[in-house]
């Protein structure tokens, strides 16, 4: 992915959904925008029922 790692265990859609909240968010958590970013794709991830690797 350009401009960042991927996520793992997850699917592209997710991984867009990583980025997009990674840059959205940098104005309001500075260098913690990563870590937001992961854990809310996380937590989406894990709700909509997937398990690791779907």
């Amino acid at each position: 992915m350009p401009g960042g790692k991927h996520l793992k265990g997850v699917g592209s859609k997710e991984q867009r959904m990583y980025e997009h909240i990674k840059e959205n968010s940098k104005g309001h958590y500075g260098k913690r925008s990563k870590e937001v970013a992961a854990r809310t794709v996380m937590k989406h991830h894990r709700e909509s029922g997937h398990t690791k690797g779907e």
